[in-house]
Parts: structure tokens; sequence; C-alpha cells
């Protein structure tokens, strides 16, 4: 009896989990290991940072050369062309969110859940960016040709980023290596952004655009010129573009072929355990409520404003304020946009050899002023997070409306800049601008940012998430993610004692 009481005893103290047995009872406890850290390798930082080149590259490239394409070597109206940058950049600010709300539904397949968009967008991502750089035969729909194209591209680039700069909150659980990561990212977009500027200005900087020396004298001067050695120029001109967008769209094949290849993304353990995912609007509403996220977002728009109006007039500024007709694709591989800079450019005589010194400083700010909020952002959805524990799949909607308000903004800017050389007189393939041309450009490029870039800054000081913040955020996460991983443990010795009582 004895012994068949102690033998029952022992099957059931062995079946049993140790938590519900007397202290007498219990085995020994043995200490678990720590989890080892899920550290990325450096070629899967650098497959990650890769990824971040294409938008940077495209964006650089249509930024500062789209306007002058479109008014000098496409000869597109002044009018027609702002409402080609306004719409264009208007369109790709809705498409943001729209895409973002589309990734939110979207459910994870053996590649993820990110990553299907950025491979599928690609190979007609490169056809649209190659048909903006293509002049048609047919004069009179360029201009609808070109807002098609454009914001077809824009939709295109949009399905490839959205995704992309989500996908830093899934390359791994841990926040240091996702910090380590975006700062590769980082630095490989400040090399997209030179690169795109040098590709796209120094392939169509050895082709000379013909301009015409007196821009008056109406039909018979265009006609005379076009007619000679003018329409072989503009011929070149036009190939050197679709030559440098032919190279800028096998990098961003290159680049996303990489991407794919190197980068597995990776689920949060807690995301896992929600039973049913948030809805779009109620998700929207509790982001857009998030104070860090609103005082980031405006802060950002601000600073990126002031880089979309140098971006968008400064080759015109070099060409006609400046004078430096064929040296403004050299100029604009140093340049970006900073306060001090750009004072010292607004009221300084035309000198080549102080805009160049101007342009390597000014470059070395473009990083604290228009890239640094990007590394900020997964800082404010981690406090999120923590704040909403049962919130997840978010992460799409706080980058696409990240980018919503600067696009759109910088849509308003780049249409009313244009519409605005357009009131001042702007002569399209003119060899000089009126004098009221010339100071718009000069306010477009300098007065303007500057103030833009000092707002900025100011919504910026009132910004929560200090270092100690972000600290005290690093450890409620990692416990939450090991109290997450360890659920499912217990999870299961709950199920077993139930089958056993």
């Amino acid at each position: 009896m004895a012994k068949g009481e102690g033998a029952e005893s022992g099957s059931a103290a062995g079946l049993l989990p140790t938590g519900i047995l007397p202290a007498a009872e219990r085995p020994a406890q043995v200490k678990k290991e720590p989890k080892k850290k899920q550290q990325l390798s450096i070629c899967n930082k650098l497959c990650y940072a890769v990824g971040g080149a294409p938008y940077q590259v495209t964006g650089c490239a249509l930024g500062f050369f789209l306007q002058i394409y479109l008014l000098d070597v496409a000869q597109v109206e002044p009018f027609f062309a702002s409402i080609i940058l306004f719409v264009g950049r208007a369109w790709d600010a809705f498409t943001d969110p729209l895409v973002g709300f589309c990734i939110s539904k979207s459910s994870w397949t053996p590649l993820g859940r990110l990553m299907p968009w950025i491979i599928f967008s690609t190979p007609l991502a490169i056809i649209a960016y190659f048909l903006i750089w293509f002049v048609p035969d047919f004069p009179r729909g360029q201009a609808l040709w070109y807002l098609l194209f454009y914001c077809l591209f824009e939709t295109l680039v949009t399905c490839f980023h959205v995704p992309y700069s989500a996908l830093t909150m899934f390359i791994s659980t841990e926040q240091s290596e996702r910090d380590s990561a975006t700062a590769y990212r980082m630095t490989v977009e400040v090399l997209g952004t030179v690169l795109g500027t040098a590709i796209q200005g120094q392939i169509v900087g050895q082709a000379d655009t013909p301009c015409l020396q007196d821009p008056s004298d109406s039909a018979l001067a265009m006609e005379g010129a076009n007619h000679t050695q003018s329409t072989t120029s503009l011929k070149e001109t036009q190939n050197a573009y679709l030559l440098a967008a032919g190279v800028i769209a096998s990098i961003y094949v290159i680049c996303a072929v990489i991407l794919t290849l190197g980068v597995r993304e990776q689920r949060e353990p807690y995301e896992t355990q929600q039973a049913e995912p948030m809805s779009f609007f109620r998700g929207l509403r509790l982001v857009m409520s998030h104070g860090p996220y609103v005082k980031l977002i405006a802060g950002f728009l601000f600073t990126s404003l002031a880089f979309m109006l140098v971006e968008g007039n400064f080759a015109l500024f070099c060409t006609y304020t400046l004078g430096f007709r064929n040296e403004f694709q050299n100029l604009l591989l140093a340049i970006m946009s900073a306060v001090p800079f750009l004072i010292l450019v607004a009221f300084m005589e035309s000198n080549l050899i102080v805009t160049y010194v101007v342009a390597v400083a000014a470059g070395i700010s473009v990083a604290a002023a228009f890239l640094l909020p990007w590394s900020m952002l997964p800082d404010v959805i981690d406090d999120f997070h923590l704040k909403q524990p049962q919130s997840h799949g978010t992460e799409p909607i706080f980058f696409s409306f990240y980018v919503f308000f600067t696009k759109f903004a910088s849509g308003v800017s780049l249409g009313i800049s244009t519409l605005s050389l357009d009131f001042a007189g702007y002569q399209t393939r003119g060899c000089s601008q009126p004098a009221r041309v010339k100071f718009t450009l000069k306010l477009l490029v300098t007065i303007a940012p500057i103030v833009l870039i000092l707002l900025g800054l100011l919504l910026f000081k009132l910004y929560p998430i200090d270092e100690e913040k972000r600290r005290q955020n690093k450890k409620a996460l990692q416990a939450l993610r090991e109290e997450a991983s360890s659920s499912g443990c217990s999870d299961t010795d709950s199920t077993e004692l139930a089958s056993i009582l």
C-alpha cells in the first residue's frame, strides 16, 4: 500500500508542474541560461541599408533636375510644369497612407508581409521612371504624359519605400540591432543622395543644353534656332537624360535584389499572440493622438520643406541667378541645405570658389536637418507600443503618414515656386532671365529655407523623448518581449495541467 502510494505520488509529481508541488517535493531548480541576442551580421545590415538607396537616388534626380528638365528640355510651359510638380507630389502624398493601409491589411507570406510589395513594385517602377525622362513626339499632350508617368512612378516607389521603411521594426527584435541597422541605412541614404546627384548631373552636364540669346523674339527666333544646331544640341540633351535614367534604373534594380536576398523579416513575439488585428482607422486615431509623433512630424515637415525648396530650385538658381550654367551639376554634388551657409549665399556676390566652399559646408548639415528625423521615428514607435501594448501592425501607418504631410506640403511649395517663376516672367530656354526671376529664385533658395529650418529646429526642441527616456523604453520593451516569449511555455504547461486534472 505504502509502496503503491509512493509510486502514485511519484508519478503525479513527474507530471505536475513544479509550481504547484509542495516545497519538499519540488526538484532542484536549474537556472535557465539567458537567451542570446539576435545579432545581425554586417552583411545583413549592409543588405538592409542598400535598400534605402533607390528612393534617395531617384528622389534626388527628380528633385534637382525635373523642374529644369520640364522647362528647358521638354519645353513645357511654366504653368503646366507647376501643375505637374504640384499634382505629382500631392498624389505621392496621398498614396503613402493608402499603401500603408493596404500593407496593414496584408497577411504574412513565406517572404514576409512587407517584402512582396518591394519585389513586385520594382520592375514597374523602373519602367515608369525611364518614361518620365522621355520626350514624346506629340507636343500637345506632353503635360499629360509627364503628369501620368510622374504620378505612376511616385505610386510605385511608395509601394517600395513605405514597406522598406517599416521593415526597420522587423529586421530584429533587439533595439540595439535596429539602431545599428538604421545607422547603416542613414549612411547609405546620404551616399545615395550624392550618387543620384552625381550620376544625373555629370551625365546631363556633358550635353550642352541650347538657349536663346533673346527669348523675346517669339516664334521666328525659336524656329530658326530649332532648325540649325539647336535641334542637334537639344536632342543630345534629351538622350543624356535618357542615359542617366537608364543608369539610375539599373541601380534601383540591383539594390532591390540585394535587399530581397539579404534581409529576412522577423515578427515580434507579442504580435503573434494577438487574436485580431486592429482596424486601420482605429490605429490611425491612436497614432495621430500620440504626442511625440505629432511633434516629430511637425519638426520634420518644416526642415524637409526647406530641403525641397532648395532641391527643386537650385539648378535654376545656379544657372540664372549666379550665372554658373556649366557648373551647377558639380555644385549639386556638394550642396544640400543649411542655415548659416545659405545666409552667406544670399548676400554674397557671384563667386564660384566661395559657392563651392559654401556647398561643401552646407552638405555636412543635411544629415542633421533631413535624415536624422528618420532615425528618431523607431523610438517614437517603441514609445507608442509601451503606451498601447495591444496595438500592433501600426508600423506602416507611422511611416506612411510621416511622409504624407511632408510630401503634400512639398508639392504645394514646388507648385507655388514654379508658378511664381511664371508670374515673374520666366523665359523658357533663355540664356538669361529677367531681374525679377533672379530675385524670385534667390528668395526660394535662401530666405524661405532659412525661415523653415528655424521653425523646424524650434519644434524639435519640444521633442519629449530624450536619451534617458529612450533607455527606459528599451528596458521596458525587452521585458515585454521576454514575458511574451515565456508566456508561450506557460500556456503549454497550463494545457498539460488541464488535461491531467
